[in-house]
């Protein structure tokens, strides 16, 4: 295991060389040390490596990450995992705002809670959060599957296009267009590999579906007040 001291080396030189692994590295495992808070740590990573970072972290930590697998040993600030493409984020603590921002695939788990906005415009990212999460998560999410083991805040799934939602626990309030669906057998099997994946040992029967009831696709004068 390679280990950096960020204390000692800098943020710039953390970055610089995890960003110059490639496929064919065989520098496989990260230890970052005396993370201490700082920003942007770990990104652009695009190498099939495990990086994990003892302590907690600043904002955008792991954003726009493909391939790699980062864990986070604390907790993260706002925008972790923000247009991540692939690999797999671990929050081993709760997450600030915005977790998951336009992120386009990969697997973000948070296994504390979620602040507001969690999963705001994603495209394709898959977030399991294994507590609760903040107000307008979800908000104009386009494609994914945000997972929810707790309760949800005000207006989930606002302005929703076709990602799914999962919430085990209460709703506080649901966002335009955004309304519960049925739970069909091929909602059980996606949402069982899910929680198994991020270490969860929720029960996939015991979640609740949510999805976009397509009346905002296109503007409608009966609508206006909704836009």
């Amino acid at each position: 295991m390679q280990t950096i001291d960020l204390a000692d080396q800098g943020l710039r030189a953390l970055n610089e060389t995890l960003q110059s692994q490639d496929s064919d590295t065989n520098q496989t495992e990260w230890l970052v040390t005396n993370p201490r808070g700082s920003h942007a740590i770990a990104v652009g990573l695009d190498a099939p490596i495990d990086v994990t970072i003892k302590g907690s972290t600043g904002y955008y930590c792991g954003g726009m990450n493909k391939q790699a697998s980062i864990t986070v040993d604390g907790s993260a600030g706002p925008g972790v995992a923000e247009n991540m493409m692939s690999g797999k984020i671990v929050i081993e603590g709760d997450a600030s705002q915005y977790a998951g921002a336009t992120g386009r695939g990969g697997l973000l788990v948070i296994k504390g809670n979620a602040s507001s906005r969690c999963g705001i415009s994603m495209k394709g990212i898959n977030i399991v959060v294994h507590g609760n999460i903040g107000h307008m998560s979800a908000f104009m999410a386009q494609s994914g599957t945000l997972v929810v083991c707790g309760d949800a805040g005000d207006a989930l799934g606002d302005s929703l296009y076709e990602a799914r939602l999962f919430v085990r626990g209460s709703v506080k309030s649901l966002g335009a267009d955004c309304i519960k669906k049925d739970m069909r057998p091929e909602h059980i099997e996606l949402l069982r590999g899910l929680l198994e994946e991020a270490g969860s040992d929720a029960r996939p029967e015991d979640f609740t579906r949510y999805g976009s009831a397509r009346k905002l696709y296109h503007f409608d004068i009966d609508n206006a007040g909704a836009y």
